[in-house]
């Protein structure tokens, strides 16, 4: 039975975690998402769940790790600077083919940098976010109800494609209040012939680990890996078009900046500037079939973000440059204001450079 209420993001994307059937949790508090921990700290011992505050980010992936050998499905949350801990235990979920939730709720950077939001983690999020040939699932919800679905989501896509699903989002996002409808419904059940769950004596051992020494073993383990990830592109990827059916002028944002974008592209619709919005729901698999497409009538894109222009590498790759590519931002937890936005669409349709 569905209920909706008023819930902050990070909230909401605790309780969507319980609804999604985890009650494993390991963390560690960090500005902006420690309502996240704070929240399943109360809510794990209701359902039977543990929750644990590890002594460090480090220790806390590396028990979501254990806890994904023995098959359950367990979660791990952070804000930019303790995800870059996380990075090694990344790497290792990576390696052994292991499912894992892992929520940033960015924070400004680089370094301590500041408590307040900005999405200058999209190169560490859609590049791995850590060592070795790997990729993480990355969905970027722009709404409290988001922050929930895509939780849901998230722990599905983990365990069908035995690899680490991450939410990338911001401080606003996390923080802020919105209605939010709970689902409640059974979790989806995948099967792990592969878990440690004990021989008793009935079964050969089960091994799970990272290491191959032997190179032509460890290339085939690499080349497999990225056949599923070819799979995950093929089948998974989402994004959000408002107003592309005639769009002269292409936004692309995610998170809270898309948020800004579709205000401002009313606007421009408005005043009869013909704009559109491309929203990127997950950011790897990035929606370069979307972009490609849209470069067949657009004539210049704008790149919003809360980062020096970390996405516009992926938006040049995906239409292949054939367009401009302008990058519209602030920075230090400063968030673009949609009027801001929509000097830069009107300078773009009189021609000017912004």
């Amino acid at each position: 039975m569905a209920k909706t209420v008023l819930m902050k993001g990070n909230e909401a994307l605790a309780e969507a975690a319980i609804q999604a059937g985890c009650r494993h949790y390991f963390g560690y508090p960090i500005t902006p998402q420690t309502e996240i921990g704070a929240y399943l700290a109360k809510r794990m011992p209701e359902v039977g769940g543990v929750f644990l505050q590890a002594e460090s980010e480090i220790a806390a992936i590396h028990m979501v790790y254990g806890a994904s050998c023995a098959g359950k499905r367990a979660m791990t949350s952070s804000s930019s600077p303790g995800i870059s801990l996380k990075s090694e235990g990344l790497s290792y979920l990576a390696g052994s083919d292991l499912p894992a939730f892992v929520v940033n709720v960015q924070r400004a950077g680089p370094g301590l940098g500041g408590i307040q939001p900005a999405q200058a983690d999209y190169f560490q999020a859609t590049r791995g976010g850590g060592h070795g040939d790997f990729r993480n699932i990355v969905l970027a919800p722009a709404s409290v109800q988001e922050m929930a679905s895509l939780t849901l989501r998230g722990f599905d896509l983990a365990d069908r494609y035995n690899m680490t699903a991450m939410i990338l989002t911001d401080g606003t996002i996390g923080q802020m209040m919105e209605q939010v409808t709970l689902e409640s419904a059974e979790p989806t059940a995948f099967e792990k012939p592969w878990a440690l769950t004990g021989t008793r004596c009935e079964r050969e051992k089960h091994v799970i680990t990272s290491l191959y020494l032997a190179p032509d073993e460890l290339e085939q383990k690499n080349l497999s890996r990225f056949a599923r990830y070819a799979r995950v592109q093929r089948a998974e990827t989402m994004v959000e078009t408002y107003g592309m059916e005639d769009a002269e002028i292409c936004l692309v944002a995610y998170g809270i900046a898309a948020r800004v974008s579709k205000n401002a592209v009313a606007a421009a619709r408005a005043s009869g500037i013909r704009a559109g919005l491309i929203r990127p729901i997950t950011l790897w698999p990035f929606p370069a079939e979307a972009l490609a497409n849209a470069a067949e009538h657009v004539r210049q894109f704008l790149s919003v973000e809360l980062s020096m222009g970390q996405m516009i590498q992926d938006i040049e790759l995906a239409i292949r440059c054939r367009r401009p590519v302008s990058l519209v931002s602030r920075v230090g937890g400063m968030i673009p204001t949609p009027e801001q936005v929509l000097l830069a669409i009107e300078r773009v349709a009189r021609g000017e450079a912004i």
